[in-house]
């Protein structure tokens, strides 16, 4: 082979590396695009949240419907999930300070083993409701894959919000705030 062919095959073979390199980058591109629609099909935001009864730890029943007029702070949880046990201590002092103005914050565990869940639920002090769930519940909503996994409900129902994964608590706290009742003055 000649310099000319040598330079001629090089270039060739950089070409395809960058064509190749295009295509993955657009096919990564397009999954992520895809994975995202169906996400959003499949979200439950602006719509109603679907409805469940539970008994929790303190053996009262848990029935969404029956926080109707509230503003709910729906937060699915295991005790292996490090992020969720960060969350619950500031969860536990919104409780204490909105509860007043009508929020209510309900507890999934989604633990295999209640005990541990209870026990943590114990050891952190939890004032608010926290019931087991299950594959079922979860898949009501939207699938519980990734924890934590928190939906914000309105007054009437609806969920407003959904964070999925660790979430900086300031923006569901802004978020929250506004759908609050105001302090009588």
């Amino acid at each position: 082979m000649d310099a000319d062919q040598t330079t001629g095959m090089r270039m060739w073979q950089n070409a395809l590396r960058r064509s190749t390199l295009t295509c993955s980058l657009l096919a990564i591109c397009l999954g992520a695009i895809v994975t995202q629609m169906a996400f959003a099909a499949g979200s439950l935001l602006h719509k109603k949240a679907p409805e469940f009864v539970r008994t929790d730890f303190n053996h009262r029943t848990v029935d969404l419907n029956a926080y109707r007029g509230k503003v709910v702070l729906l937060n699915f949880w295991a005790t292996w999930c490090a992020p969720c046990q960060l969350e619950m201590p500031r969860f536990v002092a919104w409780q204490s300070k909105y509860g007043p103005r009508g929020l209510q914050i309900i507890g999934i565990s989604m633990d295999d083993d209640p005990a541990a869940a209870r026990s943590l639920y114990e050891k952190l002090k939890l004032n608010y409701p926290v019931a087991m769930g299950d594959e079922k519940l979860g898949e009501l909503y939207g699938g519980v894959l990734g924890l934590p996994v928190t939906f914000l409900i309105d007054s009437h129902g609806q969920v407003r919000a959904e964070y999925r994964g660790e979430t900086e608590l300031n923006t569901i706290e802004r978020r929250l705030k506004p759908l609050l009742l105001h302090p009588s003055r």
